[in-house]
């Protein structure tokens, strides 16, 4: 099949990939987010997919929306059999999706109907979710509701980050997705309609909400500092300075008792293994920070220099 191919991350470019090494296709096309600022000088910087399509010297288009005639055109000259979204970030309206042959077909980061929306990843890891996974659906003009081609599923451990999930699950997707298209091009594919009953949003990330809640239980600043991690990384005020923190376990039983007099975010002590501090129900202890223009570190190591700033009975979020 002819296949155009829209997506902009690295977790798109991986699917990208998948496809031109399958050979069993032909992407013809590729339409990327416009080349974006970024680092400190705020240069000009292509997508990750856009460097792999130029890389397989295949045409790529940058529109700013996909609304305007002219953009529909250009897409129906192209005489794509199918279109495979992955990340891409525009909305797509409903007369591109009704041009390709076999329309559009996406890859989502959930198990559908569950977390729809930008964030799937992130909020399972937050929700405390025992798996996630990859689906590949038809695309509809609905926020991913089309009917489910495949599922693939993927657990979340105790210590999983957003990270280690979405490197996992670009390494299902992209197989998954060759498979799905085989499907459609044999014929074989059965679409199954999702349970809207059982649908849960998934929100983009905002970055306010970062800030840890001491007064939360540990278990919940936990699953919030690995959904957070790599992006936007959870924080703490101490002294006026912004602490970021990057790895942490929740010590003990969230519900037990203690005999050390604890207010949410006191630090009830502070060594080697690193900072036990004081939550609304049980203790987290902290491993891994980042103080502001520094690299992060182990709490051992911070320690060191700056014992002073974490000293026990001193309170974070303050």
């Amino acid at each position: 099949m002819k296949i155009v191919f829209a997506g902009t991350p690295d977790f798109a470019a991986t699917h990208l990939r998948a496809l031109l090494d399958d050979a069993r296709h032909q992407v013809i096309a590729v339409y990327t987010q416009p080349d974006r600022p970024a680092g400190r000088g705020k240069k000009l910087t292509a997508s990750p997919v856009k460097l792999l399509a130029e890389e397989r010297g295949i045409a790529v288009f940058q529109p700013q929306s996909l609304k305007q005639p002219e953009q529909l055109a250009i897409l129906e000259q192209l005489g794509a059999d199918l279109m495979v979204v992955v990340a891409y970030g525009l909305i797509l309206p409903q007369a591109v999706l009704d041009t390709p042959r076999l329309g559009c077909i996406n890859v989502h980061g959930s198990i559908l109907p569950q977390w729809r929306g930008a964030a799937p990843i992130q909020r399972a890891v937050e929700a405390g979710d025992a798996e996630t996974g990859v689906t590949i659906m038809q695309m509809d003009a609905g926020l991913d509701t089309g009917p489910m081609l495949s599922i693939t599923r993927c657990p979340i451990g105790n210590t999983d980050t957003s990270g280690s999930i979405y490197a996992r699950l670009a390494g299902l997707g992209g197989p998954a997705l060759v498979h799905a298209i085989d499907k459609l091009d044999n014929g074989t594919a059965v679409a199954l309609a999702q349970d809207n009953s059982l649908s849960s949003y998934a929100a983009k990330i905002d970055k306010t909400e970062a800030e840890i809640n001491w007064a939360d239980s540990a278990n919940v600043i936990d699953r919030r500092i690995r959904a957070f991690n790599p992006f936007p990384c959870t924080y703490s005020k101490i002294d006026g300075q912004r602490v970021k923190i990057w790895a942490a376990r929740v010590e003990g039983e969230e519900g037990e008792d203690t005999t050390q007099s604890k207010l949410p975010g006191e630090i009830l002590c502070a060594d080697a293994d690193g900072l036990l501090i004081g939550c609304g129900q049980g203790c987290l202890l902290v491993s891994e920070i980042q103080l502001a223009g520094k690299s992060r570190m182990a709490v051992a190591e911070v320690l060191k220099s700056r014992a002073d700033l974490f000293g026990v009975g001193r309170q974070l979020g303050q």
